[in-house]
């Protein structure tokens, strides 16, 4: 089994010597999420697993499994702030996770706040690809290779990327939540990596879909690329691409309504204001 087929385990990187592998399974611990990684054995839900990135495909290409690995550094939330159009200098901006609106919810909201009210906001989802069988038995054999001895896995164990059904079902989401925002006059923006990007330009019709992003469209794709930097890795902004609900509707043939009233949806962001929630640099 190849071991190098894990690229990120816990956030560490497969480059870096300097890690102890020991501590970093023991701690199990996140930083992207400041605690313990939520993904976790079905038979063993003491035990989280903790692969974050992994190589795929004949070019072994790096791979996020983890949408919490999109959060490195806050860039993906500093590269929103342009959609803030009603945000001033001297504005709070708050990272407000898990929002609930008709359609569904969103993974986060960047909110432009002042004085505790909110004066303009805009939606984040984010996407990566969903696995096919099993990366534990990978993982397992990564940390025989660093010296830490693992007993329970399968060597014959696989995994593949559902490239087709994630790709369909978070087109389909944001068809259903970009009615909700583009009613409001907001921006909703995918976060996704460039390879997921590509498939959907492949599989789906995207020839209206413009390469040259508008601020008036409430619809934005922001793809990354993960890059080795030295002996780690870090994302880097690839690719925006942005279209309105009637182009997102143009790829899948679908049609959903959502509507919200402005003051509700700013109540409902205004309670969820903290200190935990500002973005700090």
């Amino acid at each position: 089994m190849e071991s190098q087929k894990i690229i990120e385990l816990f956030t560490e990187s497969a480059l870096n010597k300097n890690v102890t592998w020991s501590n970093v399974v023991a701690k199990q611990h996140c930083p992207f999420i400041k605690k313990k990684c939520v993904k976790v054995r079905k038979s063993e839900p003491s035990i989280s697993i903790g692969t974050c990135t992994v190589a795929y495909g004949k070019e072994n290409n790096n791979v996020i499994i983890c949408p919490h690995r999109l959060t490195e550094n806050n860039q993906i939330f500093l590269d929103c702030c342009h959609l803030l159009t009603l945000h001033e200098p001297g504005n709070e901006l708050h990272i407000l996770p898990e929002i609930s609106i008709p359609g569904g919810s969103v993974d986060y909201v960047l909110a432009s706040v002042k004085n505790g009210k909110v004066k303009d906001f805009a939606g984040i989802e984010l996407q990566t690809l969903d696995t096919t069988g099993s990366v534990w038995g990978y993982r397992q054999s990564f940390l025989e290779s660093k010296g830490l001895k693992q007993s329970d896995f399968d060597e014959n164990a696989t995994f593949g990327m559902n490239w087709k059904m994630t790709a369909k079902t978070i087109l389909v989401q944001m068809h259903h939540k970009i009615t909700t925002f583009e009613n409001l006059n907001k921006h909703l923006v995918l976060v996704l990596q460039d390879c997921l990007m590509d498939y959907m330009k492949k599989e789906f019709s995207f020839e209206h879909i413009s390469t040259v992003p508008k601020l008036g469209d409430s619809f934005h794709f922001h793809s990354y690329r993960v890059l080795p930097v030295k002996s780690k890795f870090h994302l880097s902004l690839y690719e925006r691409a942005s279209t309105d609900a009637d182009g997102i509707a143009l790829c899948l043939g679908l049609k959903a309504e959502a509507n919200v009233d402005l003051e509700i949806m700013l109540n409902i962001l205004e309670s969820k204001i903290s200190g935990k929630t500002l973005l700090r640099l």
